[in-house]
């Protein structure tokens, strides 16, 4: 049984494999064309730098191992945004804008969904060095042209700002442990337990931590969102990011959840998913993060999203690959050695057969190549001969 591989963890066949390679090549050329430079962080680090500052939300889901030249402890990355946040920070070194994109295996301690693969492809941009409206505006269209691009555009895109529940929080003087169980109920979404722990707190941030759940929708979210909370500062800031972004993508299909508190203690602003058609968890998540770099000697402002290729590939349609030709041994027949490389030279996928091997078309050969009168010329396969 040793052929059997670890739960949630899987190969990619020839099919599979060609797919998400070819999504993987549209989502890198699309994030070139705007401007976004790719960079490959090491799949180990030390796990202090994985984890440091916003990344230690990821310790649960990191791997680790010891380095048996340091004696020091390593870590599998789980995300690879802390790693670019690093680059952006302490190895580039710029000032201004910078946009950063990757692609590549990540690896989870355990799956995120009982369908999730403990080995995503992660692929994502980050843009770093802009604190305005402008910089997420970038993102959540990136993030949508992607799907698009991928024949799965979103059919809904929820936004939410981690900024309301954190204004409401300290406005309501929370220890850590009592906030820490109040964002456990909100994720959850778990009312009865919410109104409990609420009875515990002064008004009016008992009503507005036990109305977020209901602040989910469209626009018209955003209108009750300003008459149920109180009117401090950081919620007003919030909530106007929030109508900012509604009003600069009016094309997309936004909808509004002040209850999405995913990634917490990463995100400090603006947060966004995109879903899909009949499928239940968001295929790309994002969100704001500033001040990520000043572990690493350096605080930017920061945004950026990031989706798994494999989950995008059983989503999007497949396209069939494209055919080859099948051609003879060539190594002693000069014409036929030029043939070849110059149909491989023009795109075409050939198969040269081996010396003895017979019976090779399989399925990606339609065509084979054949000399007629001195000429080497392509002809197409019966199968049924």
């Amino acid at each position: 049984m040793n052929w059997l591989l670890p739960e949630h963890i899987a190969d990619a066949l020839p099919l599979e494999a060609a797919h998400i390679e070819r999504l993987r090549r549209l989502l890198l050329d699309l994030f070139r064309v705007h401007g976004y430079e790719l960079v490959m962080p090491p799949l180990l680090e030390h796990l202090e730098s994985l984890l440091t500052g916003s990344g230690q939300d990821l310790k649960l889901r990191t791997f680790k191992c010891v380095d048996q030249l340091s004696g020091r402890t390593l870590g599998v990355r789980a995300d690879m945004t802390p790693q670019v946040a690093r680059i952006d920070a302490h190895l580039l070194n710029r000032q201004g804008v910078t946009r950063l994109c990757y692609c590549d295996s990540v690896l989870h301690t355990l799956p995120a969904s009982l369908a999730a693969s403990r080995e995503p492809i992660q692929i994502g941009a980050e843009l770093f060095g802009h604190a305005g409206v402008a910089a997420d505006h970038e993102i959540i269209r990136l993030m949508a042209d992607s799907l698009r691009c991928a024949g799965v555009p979103a059919v809904r895109i929820d936004l939410g700002h981690v900024g309301v529940f954190r204004a409401l929080a300290d406005a309501a003087g929370l220890s850590g442990d009592l906030e820490a169980v109040l964002l456990q109920l909100l994720q959850a979404k778990d009312v009865p337990g919410l109104r409990d722990l609420c009875r515990r707190l002064d008004e009016p941030f008992a009503s507005a931590l036990l109305g977020l759940p209901d602040l989910y929708g469209g626009p018209e979210t955003l209108v009750a969102a300003t008459s149920a909370l109180p009117a401090l500062p950081a919620i007003t800031t919030a909530l106007t990011t929030l109508r900012q972004l509604q009003a600069s993508l009016p094309d997309l299909p936004l909808s509004f959840d002040l209850a999405d508190l995913r990634g917490y203690h990463y995100h400090n602003g603006a947060v966004f998913a995109a879903y899909l058609p009949a499928f239940s968890s968001a295929v790309a998540l994002g969100g704001r993060y500033d001040g990520v770099g000043r572990a690493f000697g350096r605080a930017r402002p920061a945004t950026g999203f990031s989706l798994d290729l494999r989950e995008l590939a059983r989503q999007a349609t497949s396209v069939a690959p494209a055919k080859a030709i099948l051609a003879p041994y060539a190594a002693a027949n000069a014409a036929a050695a030029q043939a070849i490389d110059l149909l491989r030279e023009r795109g075409e996928t050939v198969v040269e057969l081996l010396p003895g091997e017979t019976g090779s078309e399989g399925p990606l050969c339609d065509r084979r190549l054949v000399e007629r009168s001195g000429q080497w010329v392509i002809e197409a396969i019966n199968r049924d001969e």
